[in-house]
């Protein structure tokens, strides 16, 4: 798989950011944070990311679940070091949005996400509120 594009690794270009300190047990025989605890610390600054901009406010009544999520490992986090999640929405659509991460260690980005989430109520796929692209922006991803 092809590394992302360069300018989705920087930091600066996300509106959240979160840090997380790695547990001993999040590692593997390498002594590297193993790509299941990592897929764990990035569901989590997903969590924060929405808990910060409202996110279950913005769906008024209906909820969204996860359709897809793409990692590209392009380093090794180690422990104990703190890691830095940043957090951005990249696209709205009709149904769904789409979030993407970067995952820095020492300033250096180890790994990106890119997650998609679907918007439901009780019969499936359901559009997105008609505010909630308004009520966002200051959550995408900056240029």
């Amino acid at each position: 798989m092809a590394k992302p594009d360069p300018a989705l690794l920087d930091p600066a270009r996300y509106p959240f950011t979160c840090t997380t300190e790695p547990r001993f047990g999040d590692l593997d025989v390498n002594m590297h944070i193993n790509n299941v605890a990592m897929a764990c610390l990035l569901e989590d600054a997903r969590v924060r990311f929405h808990r910060a901009c409202g996110y279950r406010d913005l769906l008024v009544g209906k909820a969204s679940m996860v359709a897809s999520v793409a990692i590209e490992y392009i380093g090794e986090a180690s422990y104990p070091e703190c890691v830095q999640i940043a957090c951005a929405m990249e696209h709205i659509g009709r149904t769904s949005h789409r979030l993407v991460q970067v995952v820095t260690q020492g300033g250096k980005p180890l790994v990106f996400a890119r997650t998609v989430l679907v918007t439901v109520d009780p019969e499936g796929p359901s559009p997105l509120p008609d505010t909630f692209a308004a009520s966002t922006t200051a959550w995408m991803l900056r240029p």
